[in-house]
């Protein structure tokens, strides 16, 4: 299945709107070693549209590992949970960010923070170098 192209008027706001950093994970474009993709928080597959409410920007690791995914096992309780849509939820009320670690608040926050990995080792040190005093 082919995605829609996202036109380059739609990256710039989407890019804009995000201050340049993943949308999940928070990681600046400007510090990753590779430019940050534009997602489609609900998939074209899942019916999701390319338009500005349903677009975010997203470093590549988040994206390649939230795929299409809308949703996760939420590791405390084992029962399924929405994963975190920029468009709609607030960061702040999911994650709090702790040094280098992005301790989730909620259902949805575990959910997510299990699915991308967000604590994994090497996502701990690249936050913890890309962001001085977080170490």
């Amino acid at each position: 299945m082919s995605s829609t192209h996202v036109s380059a008027e739609f990256r710039r706001l989407v890019r804009d709107r995000a201050y340049g950093c993943c949308e999940y994970c928070g990681i600046s474009e400007k510090a990753a070693f590779a430019m940050h993709e534009v997602d489609h928080v609900v998939a074209e597959k899942h019916g999701g549209q390319t338009v500005a409410s349903n677009l975010a920007l997203c470093c590549t690791l988040c994206n390649r590992r939230k795929g299409s995914d809308l949703s996760s096992i939420d590791p405390e309780t084992g029962e399924i949970a929405n994963l975190f849509h920029p468009r709609k939820d607030i960061w702040s009320d999911h994650f709090r960010l702790e040094g280098a670690l992005i301790r989730p608040l909620t259902p949805i926050g575990r959910a997510t923070v299990h699915l991308l990995r967000l604590n994994a080792e090497a996502r701990l040190t690249e936050r913890a170098a890309l962001r001085p005093g977080t170490g």
